[in-house]
């Protein structure tokens, strides 16, 4: 073969080697393709089924969404009804299935998914919370605390039980809800849900909590209960008329000893420190008189003195909180319990009961001669009532009404070492503190105090009349107190000796005292009648300062007192505390400070 042939030989293998190769690769490709194709057509289905599963379970969600909205609105309805005055037990009962649904519908694990979603994930927290928090609180305490009904000597028990097993899950919810409340992703309806839900719970998380250890599942706990009588009244509400230990153990109560001012070494005093500016205002009689210990307006500072008058001339016993109630809380109690008979043959009624005690018992017995006699009246409707309430048989709505409202209006106090019991009270009226700042409100005391040992103050009545004015950066609050008594002579000279006045009979005296807001002082004061004056002003007491007014007065007198404070700062709304007397004192405000 001629050397041109083998060259084009050569170069015709070449050629057909390439073709190969780029037949190859072109294959290659072309599979390459084919294979992206595939692929694709995977992530394309897997997407596809992605956005399915994901608009299924937007729209399980949804459904789910119906179903807590609605078992929330028909549970919030019901509550409405409730509040109104529908029956407990049946309503209760109606409400479980609503808020059993609801709580289930947003237990589900495909919402609890969706909370990890930006924004409406927060929503969805918030609103399962709010509808799981609602369904522990109404089938986890109500229900199986109130599923016998409301009356019956078994709900002290149940209380008990339900609040040992349940405190921790509310504990938990009420802190869960009060952090999602923070957020700033919540939308209006889900905001306004939330934030009345994790107020609720706020409250229920403490009481639960603290319930147990309060009925006694951890030991034996005491409480000194005082009573105290408006017809005599003192800032705190009036004389420590009566006083009786209750004895709580896993739920038992039981009533121990009972005294009387007849009880106590009377001009001796008890050694409890108390601030000086105390003893300025009120004398030794603080200390040194069982039944003034209620005289200055803080209550933490009456029992520490009552709890010393008891381990000193009663008994030793450890008392773990001091309660008071006066005769306007007890006729509200008598509301939930009904009518309660009595040894002596009355029968104890909200419509009475205040009439009755402070009242119409010193018309029957002289307190002078016969002592007893009283005493034993009041014991034996302490007793009656305490046995009445111990044994469950009253409307626990009703109760929780008369509670509520008569801590609200000071008739009904309570102190104590525990520091929970402390911190869930503070900044409420139950607590019996005066407020020490003027942040939420700028509170002004005015207390009128009996200072003739008389019992009166069944028929005075009080008026009290208070502005703020602000300008240039300064604030003056001005206060006009007045009390008068509206009956004529001859019946003031009608009364039993034990109502008129100890020493002065017919004539009364009262010590007036005007607490300004913290941050204040003292810029003026006037009285208005022929037997009235200051005695003390400026004097700081409680953090604040004071004016101190002595008023004397015979039957249909007026006397009225004013005092004014000025201070520079920052000062809420204006608000006016007062005694709880026998006849309301509804103050009237007129605040330009805004």
């Amino acid at each position: 073969m001629s050397h041109t042939s083998r060259r084009a030989a050569r170069e015709a293998a070449q050629k057909q080697q390439a073709d190969r190769e780029a037949a190859e690769q072109r294959a290659g490709v072309a599979a390459r393709r084919a294979r992206r194709r595939k692929r694709a057509g995977v992530i394309w289905l897997i997407v596809g089924l992605v956005l399915v599963v994901l608009l299924a379970a937007a729209v399980w969600v949804g459904f789910r969404a119906l179903t807590v909205k609605d078992g929330l609105e028909q549970s919030q309805r019901l509550i409405g009804e409730l509040q109104n005055g529908a029956d407990v037990k049946a309503t209760l009962e109606e409400i479980s299935g609503h808020a059993e649904s609801a709580g289930a519908a947003a237990s589900d694990p495909v919402w609890a998914a969706f909370e990890w979603i930006p924004v409406a994930g927060e929503n969805l927290r918030g609103v399962r919370l709010a509808a799981q928090s609602l369904d522990v609180l109404v089938n986890d305490v109500g229900v199986p605390v109130l599923g016998g009904g409301t009356d019956g000597g078994a709900l002290i028990p149940k209380i008990l039980e339900v609040t040992k097993a349940e405190s921790g899950r509310i504990a938990q919810l009420a802190e869960e809800i009060g952090a999602v409340q923070k957020s700033t992703a919540l939308i209006g309806p889900v905001r306004k849900g939330v934030d009345q839900v994790s107020e609720v719970m706020g409250m229920a998380a403490p009481a639960v909590e603290m319930l147990p250890t309060l009925l006694g599942a951890d030991g034996t706990r005491n409480y000194l209960l005082v009573f105290q009588n408006n017809a005599e009244t003192l800032a705190l509400g009036g004389s420590a008329a009566a006083q009786t230990l209750i004895n709580v153990d896993n739920g038992k109560i039981t009533m121990g000893s009972q005294g009387s001012s007849a009880s106590y070494q009377n001009g001796v005093a008890v050694d409890v420190p108390v601030e000086q500016s105390a003893i300025d205002l009120y004398s030794s009689y603080l200390v040194d008189h069982i039944n003034t210990s209620m005289s200055r307006p803080d209550f933490p500072t009456a029992a520490k003195i009552m709890r010393a008058w008891w381990q000193r001339d009663i008994a030793p016993d450890e008392i773990d909180a001091v309660i008071s109630i006066d005769p306007l809380a007890l006729s509200r109690i008598l509301v939930a319990t009904g009518p309660i008979p009595l040894v002596t043959g009355d029968v104890l009624s909200s419509e009475n009961a205040t009439a009755l005690l402070l009242s119409q018992v010193y018309q029957r017995w002289d307190s002078y001669e016969h002592p007893e006699l009283v005493d034993g009246f009041f014991a034996a409707a302490a007793g009656a009532v305490f046995q009445k309430v111990a044994s469950g048989q009253f409307n626990l709505k009703d109760m929780a009404w008369a509670l509520n409202e008569s801590a609200a209006q000071g008739s009904l106090l309570v102190w104590s070492e525990d520091d929970k019991v402390t911190e869930a009270i503070a900044g409420h009226r139950i607590s019996g503190i005066l407020p020490t700042d003027n942040n939420d409100a700028t509170t002004i005391g005015v207390f009128f105090n009996n200072s003739n040992g008389s019992k009166i103050d069944y028929y005075t009545q009080a008026s009290i009349n208070a502005d703020a004015v602000c300008e240039a950066g300064s604030a003056t609050f001005t206060v006009n107190a007045g009390l008068t008594l509206p009956i004529t002579q001859e019946q003031a000279e009608a009364l039993p000796r034990y109502v008129q006045s100890m020493t002065f009979f017919t004539t009364f005296r009262d010590w007036i005292y005007i607490y300004g807001p913290p941050g204040t002082a003292v810029s003026n004061v006037a009285v208005n009648g022929e037997r009235v004056e200051v005695l003390q002003q400026g004097i700081d007491d409680l953090g604040r300062p004071t004016a101190r007014f002595e008023a004397w007065f015979d039957a249909g007198d007026q006397v009225n007192v004013t005092a004014s404070f000025t201070g520079e700062g920052e000062f809420g709304p204006l608000a006016v505390q007062t005694n709880p007397m026998i006849h309301p004192t509804v103050p009237s405000i007129t605040d330009s400070c805004g």
